[in-house]
């Protein structure tokens, strides 16, 4: 029986594509469509951000309805909205910024969780609270690759992985990808709101398909 607090993934496998579609929906009727697409592609792992109320229906149906896919939830500021998405079936949870309680909450319920950072002082404040896989947002706003190669130098050796967030796209994933501190890419423009509600599905399977070509062109970073 499909239980929601059950099947968390581990980071390592959440991760091992190398690639996290970042979507926003508004429809839940188009959340299990458009994991389809993705999955055509060749990708498996997906974060719905709560930027609409229909997040938890969607990540619900997904969940419930496609078993090979990973779903995360993205976009949590609250501690209510971590405990939305974990009774929803989210197996991966994703926040902008810094939040203790937020993170405090996602420990409690021990999913998987991908704090926001851009500075050298957030990132030594995830650190000593435990946490080595974070995003890296806005990405391109903040300096993008410039920025990760400068926040290697002195956090490297810590084991920190950075997931960039923001500002990506098909001509430069390949320049984030090279970095060794880049864990994974999180991109919506496989899968943009506008194409989504176009309900542009084959359009969609062919930009993530690009986007896994590029990756598996990528040299493979420990």
């Amino acid at each position: 029986m499909y239980h929601p607090h059950t099947n968390f993934m581990n980071t390592e496998s959440i991760l091992k594509q190398r690639l996290i579609c970042v979507a926003v929906i508004d429809k839940p009727d188009d959340a299990v469509p458009l994991a389809e697409a993705l999955l055509a592609g060749g990708l498996k792992v997906m974060e719905v951000t709560f930027r609409t109320s229909t997040a938890a229906e969607s990540i619900k149906r997904i969940r419930q309805g496609l078993p090979g896919m990973c779903i995360g939830a993205g976009t949590l500021l609250t501690v209510e909205q971590v405990q939305r998405a974990v009774d929803a079936g989210a197996q991966f949870g994703v926040s902008p910024g810094l939040n203790e309680l937020v993170l405090a909450t996602a420990s409690k319920n021990k999913i998987p969780f991908f704090p926001g950072v851009m500075t050298p002082t957030e990132v030594d404040r995830a650190l000593n609270l435990g946490w080595k896989h974070l995003k890296f947002f806005p990405a391109g706003a903040a300096g993008g690759v410039a920025m990760l190669k400068a926040l290697a130098g002195p956090f490297a050796h810590t084991g920190v992985k950075f997931v960039p967030t923001g500002g990506i796209n098909a001509a430069n994933l390949p320049d984030y990808l090279a970095l060794p501190q880049v864990a994974a890419i999180g991109g919506s423009w496989m899968a943009e709101r506008k194409l989504v509600t176009e309900k542009a599905w084959s359009k969609i399977t062919a930009l993530t398909a690009e986007a896994m070509k590029v990756i598996s062109a990528s040299p493979v970073k420990n």
